[in-house]
């Protein structure tokens, strides 16, 4: 799933490429996959407007149109925005294609179809449930130690589910949720009701320096090519069967809701019945 760290230099990538930039033309490959708000259809729309900015929050693309327009971009697992030559054959998943200048497509793929695109009026796009129900940031000022506690507060659940639900921060994932709680030596499925003053504190920082070193480091492995998706630095999430890179124990692999994740059973202590 693209989180806040890889949809931050995403975004870092394209504004600058295709701000100003005119829709010359769009195509619909997978129309189920676009929830247009408007009424009006989306390729006749949608052609001619200028993307004035690209912004992000949280697990979101925001485009802004000109006209007052809006295009939200969801990806969740498989979702990925890209500016490629008009000229490259679209893949099977590529959902929406929009022609620019200098012979430039700015295409969203998805090869699962889990992801959402709103064509909204920007006035309206804070009542999309998806940004509405968002928390602070996690690349935004952090939260003050005090806050983070209060606002903590307000959960009872799992720690992995309180940080991928996405309203005490917004834009951290399973993925980037592995990392966290690993960085802070917190089992992952540890009830937040039953935490310390001491993993308060370790999650408070791991929740913002991980997410902000994942950026710098996707940076310096991207430079000024275009961003894709790259898990080979992380330390313990996708690496089930490896030495952690603190202890040397085995990453180990649990499978809930659906999703997968690891963690280090000697760094991060715990039970599933605690």
């Amino acid at each position: 799933m693209p989180e806040a760290p890889d949809l931050y230099v995403l975004r870092e990538y394209l504004e600058p490429r295709i701000k100003g930039e005119v829709i010359e033309s769009a195509r619909e490959l997978r129309p189920l996959v676009v929830r247009n708000l408007i009424g009006e259809p989306l390729v006749e729309h949608v052609r001619g407007r200028k993307i004035e900015g690209l912004d992000r929050k949280g697990k979101l693309l925001l485009m802004s149109l000109s006209g007052g327009i809006s295009m939200v971009v969801s990806p969740m697992l498989t979702g990925d925005l890209s500016l490629v030559e008009a000229s490259k054959k679209p893949l099977k998943s590529t959902i929406l294609t929009m022609n620019l200048g200098g012979g430039m497509q700015l295409r969203y793929s998805d090869a699962k179809r889990m992801g959402q695109i709103y064509y909204v009026g920007s006035d309206n796009v804070g009542e999309i449930t998806r940004v509405a129900d968002q928390g602070p940031d996690v690349l935004d000022d952090p939260l003050s130690l005090a806050d983070f506690r209060l606002a903590l507060k307000r959960f009872r659940g799992e720690v992995k589910g309180v940080l991928t639900r996405g309203e005490l921060v917004a834009g951290i994932g399973n993925a980037y949720a592995d990392e966290v709680l690993w960085a802070a030596g917190i089992f992952p499925f540890r009830k937040v009701s039953r935490f310390t003053v001491d993993d308060v504190n370790r999650l408070h920082e791991a929740v913002y320096s991980v997410p902000s070193q994942a950026v710098a480091t996707l940076r310096e492995i991207f430079g000024q090519r275009h961003p894709r998706k790259d898990r080979k630095f992380r330390s313990v999430h996708g690496k089930p069967g490896s030495d952690c890179p603190r202890c040397g124990s085995t990453i180990s692999s649990v499978k809930s809701r659906q999703r997968d994740t690891n963690f280090c059973r000697k760094c991060q202590p715990g039970s599933m019945f605690d």
